[in-house]
């Protein structure tokens, strides 16, 4: 089977998706200044970029999008962050990540926010995989899958055009 026989979603689809989220999330942040939208390298920093800017397109929020830096195979690791720390204290704050499988990369990112007082805190994914190890979830996500464990899931946002497949 090619990865073009098993795509979920399609360019427009994806688009469509960015929009329903980027409004949940001004529904959700109504009343803020300033929202931080943060992306975890590497396609979810792709994906956050691409619902800053459309919240950009549909509010006046202020939106600074910033980039988290971990080793999604050893999440426990040290953790970079594009930002000091002040730039998001008593902020909201928006994790965006591509693929939430196990749980583990979200989980440990948002632990990493805990460290100081935020206003609120929310988190996106384009795909759920409803294969979680941690109790974590997303408050936003664009599509949810039951697959097998063998199953994979990947994002693809390249200029041609963006897809999510399931191998």
């Amino acid at each position: 089977m090619t990865a073009i026989q098993n795509q979920i979603l399609s360019h427009e689809e994806i688009q469509h998706k960015i929009k329903r989220i980027a409004y949940q999330i001004y529904e959700t942040f109504v009343d803020e200044k300033e929202i931080i939208i943060v992306g975890i390298k590497s396609e979810g920093l792709i994906f956050a970029s691409k619902i800053a800017q459309s919240l950009k397109d549909i509010s006046d929020i202020k939106i600074t999008l910033c980039d988290i830096e971990m080793d999604k195979k050893n999440p426990h690791l040290p953790i970079t962050i594009s930002i000091e720390k002040e730039a998001y204290t008593n902020k909201s704050v928006v994790l965006v990540d591509d693929v939430l499988n196990s749980g583990s990369t979200l989980i440990y990112a948002v632990k990493h926010f805990l460290d100081v007082p935020l206003k609120k805190f929310k988190t996106v994914v384009l795909v759920d995989r409803n294969h979680k190890r941690f109790p974590i979830k997303a408050d936003f996500k664009g599509i949810s899958l039951s697959t097998s464990l063998m199953e994979h899931v990947s994002v693809v946002f390249s200029e041609t055009g963006d897809a999510v497949y399931l191998q």
